[in-house]
């Protein structure tokens, strides 16, 4: 179910994201196909949950729903779809992530918050801190063709992604 209809059709924001690669990334200007899953928070060894994490709706789930994208990378490739994952985190913290999980593919940096701003993403707060509610955009040339929201089971967000674009 689709709750975020007004966004078809729209440009992704022109705004140069850091990407873990190193390199920025503007999704407004990604040619052909390509997703981009958004996702609260990641947890990092030695660092405590947000606040009440247990207990905010959809905050659990995003290392299955970033595991589940990289071990169906192959598939996005053999479409050729470009894939992103993005938070608001920093790329510090995302480097980590993608290095201690082998993730194929790269993550973008919205802590400027550019991209949420732009399309009005949702969000949700704990602890006096912001974090992206769970969403994903399909794309064709920057401009958005379908978004997935709410998303309740992270972990197979990237098979009915796969089974949308096949």
């Amino acid at each position: 179910m689709v709750f975020m209809q007004h966004l078809l059709g729209r440009r992704m924001p022109n705004a140069d994201l850091e990407a873990t690669s190193g390199s920025p990334v503007n999704p407004a200007r990604i040619p052909g196909p390509a997703v981009i899953f958004c996702y609260p928070f990641t947890g990092r060894p030695g660092h405590p949950n947000p606040p009440n994490w247990d207990d905010i709706p959809g905050a659990h789930g995003s290392t299955p729903q970033a595991l589940a994208y990289s071990g169906a990378y192959g598939h996005f490739r053999r479409l050729g779809v470009k894939l992103f994952g993005l938070s608001m985190l920093a790329s510090e913290w995302q480097r980590d992530f993608v290095t201690r999980n082998k993730l194929t593919y790269r993550l973008l940096s919205d802590e400027s918050r550019t991209f949420q701003s732009a399309l009005g993403l949702p969000m949700f707060e704990t602890g006096g801190a912001l974090y992206l509610q769970r969403l994903t955009f399909i794309l064709q040339d920057g401009i958005i063709s379908a978004v997935r929201f709410p998303i309740p089971e992270p972990e197979k967000d990237a098979a009915e992604v796969l089974a949308v674009l096949s």
